[in-house]
């Protein structure tokens, strides 16, 4: 199948107007829908973009914002702010080798490092890891926001330990 003068004006006409591939292919007939998006792209005709018509430009930036604002304010600055007013007993940094049943298991940067290690506080009773790293690694079920009142994550905690 060849590419006309007549057919490539009416693929950009069509193009234009946001009728789809298959449709175009359709109007002029004896080509396929791939063939028209080859042609398509071969003519560098701008990309279909869905618009959202049925919310407002407003509602869109509004929730971009707000996205924006819990993005800035994430899990990690609520578990600084944890850490400040909470008295963990520091990091005894242990190699695999020497970590045991009452030592925390939880890694600090990366395997293939050489300043890699593991945590080595203190674990919990039947669990692998401290206090401070339970709040990182246990959340609570079915709950995909993230908590925001610290009483609840102290809760939370007391709850983990209660049922292990």
């Amino acid at each position: 199948m060849s590419w006309t003068d007549e057919k490539v004006a009416k693929l950009k006409e069509l193009w234009g107007k946001g009728s789809t591939a298959s449709q175009i292919a359709e109007i002029i007939g004896g080509i396929s829908r791939n063939a028209v998006i080859g042609k398509a792209h071969r003519l560098n005709l701008s990309a279909k973009i869905k618009t959202r018509a049925a919310t407002s430009n407003q509602n869109f930036e509004n929730s971009l914002e707000e996205k924006n604002i819990r993005n800035k304010r994430g899990r990690k600055s609520k578990f600084k702010s944890l850490i400040i007013e909470k008295d963990f007993e520091p990091e005894n940094p242990k190699q695999l080798e020497e970590l045991d049943e009452s030592s925390c298991k939880w890694p600090i940067g990366h395997p293939d490092e050489k300043s890699f290690y593991f945590c080595g506080r203190s674990s919990l009773k039947d669990f692998s890891y401290c206090k401070l790293h339970l709040l990182y690694a246990y959340q609570p079920k079915g709950k995909k926001e993230e908590t925001t009142d610290k009483e609840e994550v102290a809760e939370l905690i007391e709850k983990k330990i209660q049922t292990a």
